[in-house]
């Protein structure tokens, strides 16, 4: 602490904290005012806050940013959001090549219980839980997005042409020249 008045500097905007705005998280002094979420920019408290390498986050968007990722990692009922996290810094999955397959099992076995069906899109068995039908096929959860812009389909937002699948109607593809020749 200072010998003459003043008090710590602020470990977010290193001005000067004074003890009636002071406010202590992870060792450091912060003024009040500063202790905000470094995405949403919401005020905290130290039920709220959560810590990542100095950086300073409420629950919600350090969950999104560090927490688990996947199928079965929702944040409540009807969890489907588009949002892929690049306001978070997070860098979007490139979209797969295509790399179709011609060889569909059909054994009785397969057919019944799913397992062997092959994706067009990656070549590799199509189960139960993750199968999609899109343009008489069946796709993963994950491959089943367009070939041009890599965004999610529904099986009413595609069309397909050569075996490959894409954005359709109102939802043509904002990444191709001339969507309309698809």
């Amino acid at each position: 602490m200072p010998v003459w008045g003043g008090g710590n500097k602020c470990g977010v905007c290193a001005r000067t904290v004074y003890h009636a705005e002071e406010v202590q998280c992870d060792g450091r002094s912060l003024h009040r005012c500063c202790f905000l979420c470094m995405v949403c920019r919401k005020n905290l408290d130290s039920t709220t806050v959560a810590i990542h390498d100095e950086e300073i986050y409420c629950k919600s968007c350090y969950g999104k940013k560090y927490g688990p990722k996947g199928y079965g990692y929702g944040q409540g009922a009807g969890t489907l959001n588009m949002d892929r996290g690049e306001r978070l810094g997070i860098k979007p999955e490139s979209a797969q090549p295509h790399r179709p397959t011609t060889n569909p099992n059909t054994s009785k076995f397969a057919q019944k219980y799913g397992g062997a069906e092959k994706c067009p899109r990656c070549g590799d068995s199509v189960y139960a839980a993750e199968k999609i039908i899109g343009a008489g096929k069946p796709w993963h959860k994950n491959c089943f997005r367009c070939a041009k812009c890599g965004k999610s389909l529904e099986s009413t937002t595609l069309t397909e042409k050569e075996g490959e699948i894409y954005c359709k109607g109102k939802f043509i593809c904002s990444t191709s020249p001339s969507a309309s020749s698809i």
